[in-house]
C-alpha cells in the first residue's frame, strides 16, 4: 500500500445524505441514501438484510410474522455475525407456528459453528403488527420500515415497499429510533423453550389463504372427500408440465414413432406421468417392468389411483408372486427375464410396455426382456440417461426424447420440495496423515469430527422438527462406527437414533429400517453405496453428505432424495461437509446443473447464488467461507477443459442424436459452452477429428477461414459481426447504409464506430500481426463505400456443403448464445468476464491492443479507458508494481495508475477530468485466467499524488473510482472477503 496519508474526503453519509434528498446529480458512494427497497430482479429485501448483516455491529429485526424457510434462507449471515443481534415477534393471530420459535431460539444457542449473540424475544401487545429492521454500523444506523415480514415470499417474491434510510448516531431519528427500540425491549420477554412446547400444545395452524400456496402437481379434478361423499370416483388430472409431456408423447405416437424416452427428475412424478400415457392410450394389455418390488409395490398403487381400476386388473410378477393374466401386469426384472417365466408370454402379448428406472436397461435381464417382446409402443422413464457401462439408453429408444426436464427446471415450476443446502468445511486431518485403512477410519469418527458434525447438524437442521435425514458415508466401517458414536450422542435435548445400512446388508432389513425412518422411530439412516436412486422416502427432511463428490450425477441423486414432496415437509436441509479436495469444482456443477466445463461459469453461478440469495422454487446455496474458498480454489485448480473431459461431452452428445453433435446442440442441451468446443483445437471439425481419430475432410483454405470465425465471430460477445457475416452470406456485398439499416433493425448500436469495428474484424484489420498469420486468409475484403465476402470465404462456401455446414452452425450457435447472454451489454454486462482484446473490441478499437494495456489505456477517439485490476497479487510481484487497488465499499475502490505518474502526468489528464468512459473489470488472482469480470462505469474523484510502498519511494497516483451503479453485493463479497485457511 501507498506510505502517505488520505486525507479524509466528506463524510460518506453526509455525500449519501446529500445526494438523496437535495440533489441526485452529486457524487455519492450511494451506501447511506435512502432507498426504496422491493422485489425486484436487482432489488430485494433479501439482499438489503444480508448486506447489512455483513456490515454491522449489532441489529434489531421487530417483525409480526416469521417463517422458518426466511430463517433458513438468512442463516449463514446470522451465523457468522459477530455482533449483537435481537429479534422481537410474537403469537399475533397464530401465524408464527411452533416450528419457527424452534428455529429463533436455536438461533440463541451456544453453537462452535456460529458467532452468534443473538436474543430472541415476545412482544407482550396482542396487536403486534410491526415490519422494522435496525442495524448500528460503526457511523451510523440504518433503518428499513414498511411492508416486509420475515417470510420468505416478503423477503424474495412478493410484492412489497419497503423505505431503508440512515442516519448518524446523533441525529434525530436516530434518537427517535433509540427510544423505539428501548421500548419494544421493555415490553418483551425472552423466548423459552417452556412457552414453545406450552405453544405447541395449543397451536391451530391458520387456515390457507384462499387462491395462493396450492401445491403444484396432482390437481383432482374432484377433490377425494367431495368425490367420496358424492360416490363419484376421484380423478386424477395432469398437472401443467405433465400436460405437456403427455401431448409431446401423443405427438411422437401420431408421427408414427413406437418409442420414447422421458427424462423426468427424481421427485417429479414420473410413475404417475406414465400412468396417466397409460390411462390416454387404453392399451389392451400393459408391461410395467421395474428392478426393485418396493418401486413395484408403490407403482402398482399409483397406477391404479390413476386408472381407477379395480384390484382385479392388475397382477404382479416378483418373488413368489406369479399373477400373469391382468390387462395391467407389473414385473420386477430379476423375475420377468427367468427363462420359465418369459416364456409363458407372447411376444405380441403386450402392446403398450413401460420400463421404469430405464438407465439399467444395459444390463442382460432387460435385453432379454426387451428383445422377446413387440409393443405397439415402448416407452422408457430415467431421471438419469447418462451412463458410464457403455450403454446408450438413447439409442434402445430410437433417440425419440419427447420430454426432459432436470433437477433445475423442476425446482422453477415447483415441482419439488425447496431445498437448503449449506456447504460447511470439514475438519482437517491432524497429525499422522497415515494413508492405512484403521487411520483414516480413526481420522473419519474421532471425537472432534463427530462433535463437528453434531454442531453443523444443531445449527442448520430444522430446530423443532425431529429428523428423518439420510447421512451419506466415504466408507462402509465409517458409517458403521459413526451411527454406533451417533447413538451415544444427544441433539437438542434428545438422544439420537440411527442406523448404519449398507450393499452388504439384505433388502428386507433396508426396507425395514426405511420404515421405522418414516414412522419417526429412528432419526437418520448412514450409508455409503445404497439409497442413491429407486428409493421413495418422501418424508426425508435432511440430506447429509459426509463424503468428497465423485460425480456430479450421484451428487444429484443423493440430493434427490429429500425432494420428493410431503404434507408434513416444508423444505429438505442439506448439509456437505467439504474437504480440501480436488474434486469440489463438482459441486457447482451438480448443484446448477452446469455441464459447459467453462470456469467462468461455475464461478458466475456462484456468485450468481450469492447475489439473488435464492434459486427458483425459493431453495438457496449457501457456503460458509471456508468451504466457499476450496470449492473457488478447485476451480481455479482443476482444468475443466482437458481432452477427456471434452470426449466425453461429445460422446454422451453423440449417444443422445445418434449422429455427430452441431455446436448449436451442445447450447440447446445445456452441455459443454460451444465457444470452447470451437476453440479449443482452434475449430470445432479439429476437435472432432482427434476425438475419433479420423480426418476432418477440410482444406487447409476451409481450416483457416473456420479458425477466424471460431475464434473472432463466435466468442464476440455481441451480435454485429455475426448479424454481418449472415447477410454477407447470402447478397455477398453490401455498403455501408446497408450495414447500418442491418443494425439499427436488429435493434443493436448501429453507429459509424460500430460498423466499421464490425468490418475490421471480418477484414482482419483488428487483428494483430500474430493472429493475422495465424488466420491468412480474411472473410470479408472492403470495396468502395462498402464490404464484400473474400473470395477464399464465397467460394468455399457455395462449393462445400460440408463447409457451408460448419459455417451456418456456428453463426447460428453464436447468434442464440450472444442473444441470450450479452444482449443487454453496453458495451459489457456487468458480472459477465471479458479479455483484454474483449474490451478492445467491444469499445471500437481500430487494433487489438491487449499488449500495450498495462492495467489501463485511455483511447481518445472512442474517449474510453478500461481499467484492469488484478485484486490479489502473486507474492514474488515486484515493489514496482505491488498497487494496492481494493474495493472500499459497493460503490467505491481505491485505485492506483501505474508507476512512476503524478497528476500531471498526460496520460492521466483525460481520466482525472473525467472525459473518456471510465470501465472497470477485476480478477482475483493471475490463477483465474486472462479474463476479468466487469464491475461497470465508473468515475474518477479525489486523486491525489503518493508513492508505492517499499519501492523506494516510486510516484503513483491513487484516486478513488466511485461505480455509477454499485457493484452486485455477491461480486462485492467475492473480491473483498479475506479468508483463514
Amino acid at each position: 500500500m501507498a506510505d502517505f496519508y488520505w486525507p479524509p474526503a466528506p463524510p460518506v453519509l453526509e455525500q449519501d445524505v446529500r445526494f438523496g434528498y437535495l440533489d441526485r446529480r452529486l457524487s455519492a458512494s450511494k451506501q447511506f441514501n435512502p432507498e426504496i427497497v422491493f422485489n425486484s430482479e436487482g432489488s430485494t429485501m433479501l439482499r438489503t438484510l444480508r448486506q447489512n448483516l455483513r456490515t454491522c455491529t449489532s441489529f434489531t429485526f421487530s417483525v409480526a410474522f416469521v417463517s422458518p424457510r426466511a430463517i433458513a434462507l438468512l442463516k449463514q449471515e446470522l451465523a457468522e455475525f459477530s455482533g449483537k443481534g435481537r429479534i422481537i415477534t410474537s403469537d399475533y393471530l397464530g401465524f408464527n407456528s411452533p416450528h419457527a420459535f424452534s428455529e429463533l431460539l436455536n438461533l440463541a444457542q451456544p453453537n462452535a459453528l456460529s458467532q452468534a449473540s443473538i436474543d430472541v424475544r415476545l412482544h407482550r401487545r396482542t396487536d403486534f403488527h410491526p415490519k422494522g429492521y435496525i442495524f448500528h454500523h460503526t457511523e451510523n444506523v440504518t433503518a428499513v420500515l414498511g411492508s416486509s415480514n420475515l417470510t420468505e415470499n416478503a423477503l424474495v417474491r412478493n410484492h412489497e415497499w419497503n423505505l431503508k434510510v440512515a442516519a448518524g448516531h446523533d441525529s434525530d431519528l436516530a434518537s427517535q429510533i433509540e427510544g423505539l427500540l428501548d421500548s419494544e425491549l421493555h415490553q418483551s420477554d425472552a423466548l423459552t423453550a417452556e412457552w414453545i412446547e406450552e405453544y405447541r400444545k395449543h397451536y391451530v395452524r391458520p387456515p390457507a389463504r384462499s387462491g395462493g400456496g396450492r401445491r403444484r402437481g396432482l390437481t383432482p379434478r374432484i377433490a377425494p372427500q367431495e368425490a367420496a361423499s358424492e360416490g363419484l370416483p376421484e380423478v386424477i388430472e395432469p398437472n401443467a408440465m405433465q400436460r405437456t409431456a403427455l401431448e409431446a408423447i401423443q405427438a411422437m405416437r401420431m408421427d408414427g414413432k413406437d418409442k420414447a424416452l422421458v427424462i423426468s427428475a427424481t421427485g417429479t412424478g414420473k410413475t404417475i406421468l406414465s400412468a396417466l400415457d397409460v390411462r390416454q392410450v387404453n392399451p389392451r394389455r400393459m408391461l410395467f417392468v421395474v428392478h426393485r418390488e418396493q418401486i413395484l409395490d408403490k407403482a402398482m398403487c399409483e397406477f391404479q389411483r390413476v386408472l381407477n381400476v379395480d384390484d382385479e386388473a392388475l397382477s404382479k410378477l416378483a418373488g413368489s408372486s406369479k399373477q400373469f393374466d391382468a390387462k395391467y401386469t407389473f414385473a420386477t426384472v430379476q423375475t420377468l427375464s427367468q427363462p420359465d417365466v418369459l416364456s409363458q408370454f407372447d411376444p405380441d402379448e403386450f402392446d403398450y410396455i413401460l420400463i421404469d428406472e430405464v438407465h439399467r436397461a444395459g444390463a442382460e435381464s432387460y435385453r432379454r426382456v426387451l428383445d422377446h417382446f413387440r409393443p405397439n409402443f415402448l416407452l422408457g422413464i430415467t431421471a438419469t440417461p447418462e451412463r458410464t457401462d457403455g450403454t446408450n439408453v438413447y439409442e434402445l429408444f430410437d433417440f425419440n426424447v419427447p420430454y426432459e426436464i432436470r433437477l433445475n427446471h423442476a425446482l422453477e415450476e415447483g415441482m419439488l420440495s425447496p431445498f437448503h443446502y449449506y456447504g460447511v468445511a470439514d475438519i482437517e486431518p491432524v497429525g499422522d496423515t497415515s494413508s492405512n485403512n484403521f487411520a483414516q477410519l480413526a481420522r473419519l469418527t474421532s471425537d472432534e469430527r463427530v462433535e463437528h458434525i453434531l454442531s453443523a447438524i444443531s445449527l442448520y437442521g430444522q430446530a423443532g422438527i425431529e429428523p428423518r435425514g439420510l447421512i451419506f458415508c466415504s466408507r462402509k466401517d465409517e458409517a458403521a462406527r459413526l451411527s454406533e458414536l451417533l447413538n451415544e450422542r444427544s441433539l437438542r435435548g434428545r438422544r439420537l437414533r440411527t442406523v448404519a445400512l449398507t450393499g452388504d446388508d439384505p433388502i428386507a432389513r433396508r426396507e425395514e429400517q426405511v420404515k421405522l425412518l418414516e414412522a419417526g422411530e429412528i432419526d437418520y439412516i448412514l450409508t455409503v453405496d445404497i439409497f442413491n436412486e429407486g428409493v421413495d422416502i418422501p418424508s426425508i427432511n435432511q440430506v447429509i453428505m459426509l463424503r468428497q463428490t465423485q460425480s456430479a450425477i450421484v451428487f444429484v441423486q443423493q440430493l434427490g432424495r429429500g425432494l420428493r414432496k410431503h404434507d408434513d415437509k416444508e423444505y429438505v436441509v442439506v448439509i456437505d461437509f467439504i474437504g480440501n479436495y480436488a474434486n469440489n469444482y463438482l459441486i457447482p456443477i451438480a448443484l446448477f446443473g452446469d455441464e459447459s466445463l467453462n470456469k467462468e461459469s461455475l464461478r458466475q453461478n456462484l456468485i450468481a447464488a450469492e447475489e439473488s440469495g435464492v434459486l427458483p422454487g425459493l431453495s438457496s446455496i449457501r457456503f460458509d467461507q471456508i468451504s466457499q474458498e476450496r470449492v473457488l480454489q478447485s476451480i481455479v485448480d482443476t482444468k475443466l477443459d482437458k481432452m477427456q473431459n471434452l470426449k466425453a461431452a461429445f460422446e454422451s452428445m453423440q449417444n443422445r442424436l445418434g449422429g455427430t453433435p452441431r455446436l448449436m446442440d451442445f447450447y440447446r442441451f445445456e452441455s459443454v459452452d460451444p465457444v470452447l468446443m470451437a476453440t479449443k483445437e482452434e475449430n470445432y471439425p479439429r476437435l472432432v477429428a482427434k476425438i475419433v481419430k479420423e480426418p476432418s475432410g477440410l482444406t487447409e483454405v476451409q481450416d483457416r477461414l473456420l479458425t477466424l470465425l471460431s475464434n473472432e465471430v463466435l466468442p464476440a460477445k455481441r451480435l454485429h459481426e455475426t448479424m454481418l457475416l449472415e447477410e454477407l452470406l447470402q447478397t455477398g456485398r453490401l455498403e455501408l447504409a446497408d450495414i447500418r439499416r442491418l443494425f439499427e433493425v436488429a435493434g443493436i448500436a448501429s453507429g459509424s464506430a460500430h460498423v466499421d469495428s464490425a468490418i475490421r474484424t471480418l477484414t482482419l484489420e483488428f487483428n494483430v500481426e500474430g493472429e493475422r498469420d495465424k488466420y491468412r486468409y480474411p472473410a470479408a475484403v472492403r470495396v468502395d463505400d462498402g464490404i464484400e465476402l473474400s473470395s477464399e470465404l464465397a467460394g468455399n462456401y457455395q462449393s462445400s456443403e460440408d463447409f457451408a455446414v460448419e459455417v451456418d452452425d456456428l453463426l447460428a450457435t453464436g447468434k442464440t448464445l450472444i442473444t441470450d447472454k450479452y444482449s443487454e451489454g453496453d458495451p459489457f454486462v456487468v458480472g459477465k468476464q471479458y479479455s483484454r482484446k474483449d474490451a478492445c473490441r467491444l469499445l471500437n478499437w481500430q487494433k487489438n491492443q491487449m499488449g500495450n494495456v498495462f492495467g489501463y489505456k485511455v483511447d481518445i477517439p472512442t474517449k474510453s479507458c478500461p481499467i484492469f485490476v488484478t485484486y490479489q497479487k502473486a507474492d514474488d510481484v515486484t515493489a514496482s508494481t505491488d498497487y494496492g487497488d481494493e474495493l472500499i465499499d459497493p460503490s467505491t475502490m481505491h485505485w492506483f495508475t501505474r508507476s512512476r505518474r503524478t497528476l500531471k502526468s498526460a496520460e492521466l489528464a483525460p481520466i482525472l477530468a473525467n472525459e473518456v468512459d471510465l470501465h472497470v473489470f477485476v480478477k482475483k488472482d493471475d490463477n483465474h485466467g486472462t479474463d476479468f469480470f466487469y464491475l461497470g462505469r465508473a468515475k474518477s474523484w479525489d486523486a491525489r499524488d503518493a508513492h508505492m510502498a517499499g519501492a523506494e519511494g516510486l510516484p503513483v497516483v491513487r484516486m478513488n473510482l466511485n461505480f455509477m451503479n454499485p457493484v452486485p453485493t455477491g461480486f462485492f463479497a467475492y473480491f473483498s472477503q479475506k479468508f483463514d485457511h
